[in-house]
């Protein structure tokens, strides 16, 4: 487990250290970035879409409806991402909601990339009895928008989770669907 808490606060620092790419500083010299500066950011972005995630220690893949709400309270520097996936099977019910604190970097005026990290809590429903975990989350997040105005576009999101409780599984999984900006 130290080695895993190492490594995520190594992440950590790492993005909060990371200097904004090319894409993200403004330039008044520079019409292109000068133009998409001004185009305004929506509010909230919604992601609505479906996952899967596969337990390194065995088992079958498990898939879910995904949804989850993106602010960004320092441009270029932060943004907070909290979802929530509910896995069923015949046998149990698991719910993973997360809270990420994403690094975001501009590809493009269509492209976007964050990676992220935080944690999670897993409520697990398995044969009668009922369990609560946290567990840590790293996770890279693709957006993609056909437009400037990013109203509407499509996400990829890959994830690695690492349980805290006992037997501390290890799992992976990824995530995709529509983005749906809210001015």
């Amino acid at each position: 487990m130290r080695p895993f808490v190492s490594t995520l606060a190594g992440a950590c620092l790492f993005l909060s250290l990371c200097l904004p790419a090319h894409g993200q500083t403004s330039s008044k010299a520079s019409g292109h970035l000068q133009q998409v500066s001004e185009d305004k950011d929506p509010i909230v972005i919604l992601e609505l879409g479906a996952a899967t995630s596969w337990n390194l220690s065995g088992g079958a893949a498990t898939f879910a409806p995904s949804f989850a709400a993106e602010v960004t309270p320092i441009e270029n520097w932060l943004e907070l991402e909290v979802g929530v996936s509910p896995f069923y099977t015949r046998n149990s019910t698991e719910w993973d909601t997360d809270l990420l604190f994403k690094k975001p970097w501009t590809l493009s005026r269509k492209a976007e990339f964050m990676l992220g990290v935080g944690p999670q809590w897993v409520h697990l429903r398995q044969n009668g009895k009922v369990t609560n975990s946290i567990a840590g989350e790293v996770a890279g997040d693709f957006m993609f928008w056909p437009t400037r105005k990013h109203r509407f576009g499509w996400f990829l999101e890959p994830a690695y989770d690492y349980s805290f409780a006992r037997g501390h599984q290890q799992s992976i999984g990824i995530s995709a669907g529509l983005l749906i900006g809210i001015p």
